[in-house]
């Protein structure tokens, strides 16, 4: 395999059970009945991949600023088609950031930066599907 190619795998186990397991070599149950609800599915697996990439991504950048973050959460949500494959055609990313004196440019730029230059998730789903940000900042005791 070429080194910039990766390889995932992903077993049925039955009842509408899959075994996914990643290049890395840690798995995760994937559930495809959608009235059961015992694991993710492979568009929420979509949504959460979304949002942790950008996190991680905004994350580095607001402690490379030395901001002082204590608490940061990113939601997202998804908007599908109604006809079949019924994808994605619009997310969007609302980062929530609860910390003492943060800059506001500061997060915006983080945000700006991960969204068009480094989140390697939204550069894969932005050709079908359009991406919109917001954030918000709760200011926190010392």
């Amino acid at each position: 395999m070429a080194e910039n190619e990766y390889k995932a795998t992903v077993r049925y186990a039955g009842d509408d059970l899959f075994i996914g397991t990643s290049p890395s070599g840690n798995s995760v149950a994937i559930d495809v009945k959608s009235d059961r609800k015992s694991a993710q599915s492979p568009l929420e697996m979509l949504l959460v991949s979304v949002a942790a990439c950008t996190a991680a991504d905004v994350a580095s950048i607001m402690e490379k600023k030395r901001q002082d973050v204590r608490e940061y959460v990113v939601e997202v949500t998804g908007t599908r088609v109604d006809d079949h494959p019924r994808k994605f055609i619009a997310f969007h990313v609302h980062h929530i950031v609860r910390g003492h004196n943060v800059s506001e440019q500061a997060l915006a730029s983080a945000i700006q930066l991960s969204d068009t230059k480094y989140c390697s998730v939204a550069a894969t789903v932005r050709p079908t599907a359009t991406i919109t940000t917001s954030h918000e900042i709760i200011e926190v005791e010392t």
